[in-house]
């Protein structure tokens, strides 16, 4: 399989978005899962904050795909008596597939489109997550209405996925909508994550794939016990999907490559490595957004290394957990780093 086109060896070696770590913040403790963008003339990050309670779902914007400023929380916890009050983990609108075109948002019945996950209990991912759905009228993208009900739960589900469901990514296709998602094995002590597809013609109402989970761990592997957050684009070749494999120390993001986005071949190797001890990404590299700008891929990956004093936050007392960027070609205010 020819994956050289899809590489981003060029490290920025730096955060691109970090938590503000100011008291009462929604990005108090920490930011995770990138969304990249581009929707009137802009490009925009939607991307989570943990606050040591749940998670908040923000966008950021940037002009150039390195500096990015903080927008607004769009999806926050309410004191309503609802399945997703506690937290709110946005992960994907529905956009252009092209992985080499502009990744602008597709309008659906003249609304546009976003998924999402939530916990059913305060804390880190505590419980079992289900999904949810919700659209706007609004171009600047502030007002979002959710779906009062989730879309899928785990309680509907097979054993692989009974545990809780995650991050989610949604493709249409030649009129069908595909609902990408990872989802764990229990919720307790060491469990599986893997990747499962299910299928709608009205976004509302979805049926799993027979032949779940699309994308399985691999034994003794490098991605023994997640394949988890799928980020699955087209090209003239067929369908690609970024992903990332966890052995229950290191987590780092793999491809796979499909024709009928149902039949997926892993390559065996990680493609984007956690980095040098120091480094921004030296536990994690993984959650990828990839898009294609001027001709470069952009893949926007979360980035953690141990806590350093001076850093503006800290996650579970002892990570500094981040957004980060790696490329085709080098990127960098000064000088690249290549790797991975």
């Amino acid at each position: 399989m020819n994956i050289q086109p899809y590489l981003t060896p060029y490290k920025l070696g730096e955060p691109v978005l970090a938590g503000s770590g100011l008291p009462g913040s929604f990005d108090l403790n920490a930011v995770d899962c990138p969304f990249v963008f581009r929707h009137n003339g802009a490009f925009y990050m939607m991307y989570v904050g943990f606050d040591g309670k749940g998670y908040q779902t923000a966008l950021a914007t940037s002009d150039n795909l390195l500096d990015w400023k903080h927008l607004a929380v769009i999806l926050a916890r309410s004191e309503e008596d609802r399945w997703d009050a506690r937290n709110v983990a946005g992960t994907w609108m529905l956009k252009e597939n092209r992985i080499d075109a502009p990744p602008l948002l597709k309008k659906w019945k003249n609304k546009y489109w976003l998924v999402y996950h939530a916990y059913p209990d305060y804390g880190y991912e505590e419980g079992s997550a289900k999904i949810g759905l919700a659209w706007t009228e609004d171009e600047n993208l502030l007002e979002w209405h959710r779906v009062p009900d989730p879309i899928l739960t785990p309680e509907e589900g097979a054993d692989w996925e009974r545990g809780g469901l995650y991050k989610e990514c949604l493709i249409e296709h030649e009129g069908r909508f595909y609902l990408f998602y990872n989802a764990k094995n229990k919720n307790k002590g060491r469990w599986l994550e893997q990747t499962g597809v299910a299928f709608s013609t009205d976004l509302f109402h979805w049926e799993r794939y027979e032949g779940n989970p699309v994308l399985k761990v691999t034994p003794d592997a490098w991605d023994s016990g997640f394949v988890s957050d799928p980020c699955v684009l087209q090209d003239d070749a067929g369908w690609i999907m970024y992903y990332f494999g966890f052995d229950y120390r290191k987590a780092q993001e793999g491809i796979a490559l499909s024709s009928d986005l149902l039949h997926w071949t892993k390559h065996p190797h990680p493609i984007l490595r956690v980095g040098e001890e120091g480094s921004i990404d030296s536990i994690f590299a993984h959650k990828p957004s990839v898009i294609t700008h001027d001709g470069v891929l952009y893949h926007f990956y979360c980035s953690c290394r141990p806590t350093r004093p001076g850093d503006p936050t800290v996650n579970y007392g002892r990570e500094f957990r981040t957004i980060s960027v790696a490329a085709s070609q080098p990127i960098g205010r000064d000088c690249p780093v290549q790797g991975g």
